[in-house]
């Protein structure tokens, strides 16, 4: 028995306990249908995960990674349903971390400024999966319109499982290092003369931001990461005084931003990644007009990063 299935045989009586007060007519099927649940917590995990490791790139200037690596997680997967592959995303894995890393090392030898790297890298990946998709594969089909677009149903019992192992890893190395991976986007000359392995803490960064955008893929599509891995934690940084609240802002808003969607999606029977991605971004407008127009009416000062 899997983390993932240990976790459930907790978590399942709960969500059947909470059913019965949750509002809707569909909604509620995801507290008590098995295959729902595993992907309501699966999409709760990945938002957690994603807010908090889109902080650590907003401050590094790498806001627009998980766009890119999305783009290339599209190539993979269509190399992969080409191939026959019976589960596409392990191919968007590999294009995904490899990518990151030559992105990553372009950037720290100075050979490329990161966006720069991450619009080649994004823009070749997708167009090589727009035509291998058009030469063997017969063009978009339904299953490649979930990767584009997201279908949370695409959350199997392996793939909860990977997603819950990164979870842990995830929150892991970022809650580990969070201190050093501050200073790397102020001095990072700095860390390497104390001896910190700069460049290795960078490629497993690499690693985890790219693991993490593949995930999500599976729910939100890969049109659409930016909405949960920079949105919530943009959010949260203008409302927040301290990077530490910012943390904890950016979590409320992924997780007020994943079920609001969940539940409007399942109601009205419209696409779960988009319906996620338009109330993270109506969250962020809200939040944002508050900060510009009412409190200077009411006298207080907005929130500074």
């Amino acid at each position: 028995m899997g983390v993932g299935s240990v976790m459930m045989s907790l978590i399942s009586p709960v969500m059947e306990r909470m059913a019965p007060y949750v509002p809707g007519e569909i909604f509620p099927s995801f507290f008590t249908v098995s295959i729902f649940q595993n992907a309501l917590v699966a999409a709760l995990l990945v938002s957690m995960v994603a807010a908090f490791l889109g902080s650590f790139l907003i401050i590094r200037n790498l806001s627009l990674i998980g766009d890119g690596l999305a783009h290339v997680t599209f190539g993979g997967v269509a190399v992969g349903i080409v191939i026959g592959a019976t589960s596409p995303l392990w191919y968007a894995l590999v294009f995904s971390v490899v990518c990151s890393l030559l992105i990553h090392e372009l950037q720290a030898r100075g050979l490329l400024t990161g966006d720069a790297a991450i619009a080649i890298f994004s823009t070749g990946a997708l167009a090589l999966g727009l035509v291998v998709l058009s030469y063997w594969g017969g063009g978009i089909t339904n299953t490649v319109e979930g990767y584009l677009f997201g279908n949370i149903l695409l959350i199997n019992s392996q793939s909860f499982e990977i997603i819950v192992w990164m979870s842990i890893v995830s929150v892991s190395f970022l809650g580990a290092f969070r201190h050093i991976l501050l200073a790397m986007s102020l001095d990072p000359i700095s860390l390497e003369v104390q001896g910190i392995p700069v460049g290795r803490i960078g490629r497993a960064f690499s690693i985890i931001t790219a693991v993490v955008v593949v995930c999500m893929v599976q729910f939100i599509g890969a049109l659409l990461v930016t909405a949960l891995l920079v949105t919530p934690a943009a959010t949260g940084q203008i409302v927040s005084k301290s990077f530490r609240s910012c943390l904890i802002w950016s979590q409320v808003f992924a997780l007020s931003s994943t079920i609001l969607g969940i539940f409007i999606s399942a109601e009205l029977e419209i696409g779960t990644g988009s319906t996620i991605a338009l109330v993270s971004v109506s969250i962020f407008l809200i939040a944002a007009l508050f900060q510009m127009i009412v409190l200077p009416l009411l006298g207080t000062e907005p929130s500074a990063r």
